[in-house]
């Protein structure tokens, strides 16, 4: 028999690519159950897809490619302790995101941003690009990352207690963890809320729970946080009503929603399943720069997006959370 494969529907440009080669099942999220990878040797999904036994513990399936950054929609250790690859597609969104975040700051601070402090929590693919276009915009940045000072040393980097004391934005781009030594899991807390000195703009692009909501609303009602940017929630798509009124930019998780960077994860994704199997790689119709710009100025980024668009459409329906980011017209990155 032929090799099977169940890929999420709403994943962009992949239609097409395995089926010279294998039977393919197009599925929305929720029709992605143990009973559709029943027979499947494979699934490429996104985040809404929570992949562990229960999905796959009678499946024959041998690899899961997510077509996205981050994997805590996936039980790792399970499917390692079961023989089954797992793949994603790091770096893929990073541009979009910084495109994002920066727009997102100048959007709230439209003067010059000489003077500002920036801080970068978590300094991987997103947060490396969005503290070198926050340099290069004129911003103090100050680079907080506990795993790669551990590995790399100090030089470089800073706490997050000196964040929470000196900077004006401060931005999350960490993936979403609950052990280990740096567990992200409410990173910013209580604790940490309380102790901010300079009101500064909190910016969630990373997780949902890396910000724990009802202390961030508080924050915002007390004014020792003078505004949120929130693009990934706490139960979604069941939202935070209260958190969506006092966010000044509040989006449906969209902030890697670019053209580019789909082409980047569908490409990652699906070029993990070829070599799974020993399928030839796919040719690729759409080529697409492999990184971020080298150079940006105020006027190239805030061109290229604006925040409150997405915002009015998320605040005006947010029951239709779900929708407006399957539906999103993907944006184009900064050039």
């Amino acid at each position: 028999m032929g090799v099977e494969i169940v890929v999420e529907s709403n994943i962009p440009f992949i239609h097409g690519v395995f089926e010279p080669y294998a039977t393919v099942s197009y599925l929305p999220p929720e029709a992605i159950t143990s009973g559709a990878m029943s027979r499947a040797d494979a699934l490429v999904t996104r985040t809404r897809t929570r992949v562990d036994s229960a999905l796959l513990g009678s499946s024959p399936c041998s690899i899961v490619a997510s077509a996205t950054i981050g994997l805590d929609h996936v039980d790792i250790p399970w499917c390692q302790s079961h023989g089954i690859e797992v793949a994603n597609a790091p770096g893929c969104n990073a541009p979009a995101v910084a495109q994002y975040v920066l727009s997102s700051i100048l959007h709230l601070h439209p003067g010059s941003l000489a003077g500002c402090t920036l801080g970068v929590v978590g300094v991987g693919h997103v947060g490396s690009i969005v503290a070198r276009w926050g340099e290069l915009l004129g911003m103090h940045v100050l680079l907080c990352d506990p795993p790669r000072e551990e590995a790399e040393g100090s030089a470089g980097f800073t706490s997050l207690e000196q964040i929470a004391r000196e900077a004006d934005f401060i931005t999350f781009h960490t993936p979403l963890t609950s052990s280990g030594s740096c567990p992200t899991y409410h990173l910013c807390s209580d604790s940490f809320l309380s102790s901010l000195r300079r009101r500064p703009v909190i910016i969630n692009s990373a997780r949902g729970a890396v910000v724990d909501t009802d202390p961030l609303c508080r924050a915002l009602t007390s004014g020792s946080v003078s505004s949120a940017v929130i693009d990934c929630w706490e139960g979604e798509p069941a939202i935070s009503p209260r958190l969506l009124e006092f966010a000044t930019i509040a989006t449906p998780h969209i902030a890697g929603y670019s053209r580019e960077g789909k082409i980047r994860a569908t490409r990652m994704a699906a070029e993990a399943v070829c070599r799974h199997f020993g399928f030839p790689l796919p040719e690729w119709a759409e080529p697409v720069a492999p990184g971020a710009a080298d150079e940006v100025t105020p006027c190239s980024i805030i061109s290229s997006y604006d925040p409150m668009v997405d915002t009015l459409r998320l605040k005006s329906n947010p029951a239709d959370f779900e929708k407006l980011r399957n539906t999103y017209n993907l944006r184009t990155e900064v050039v």
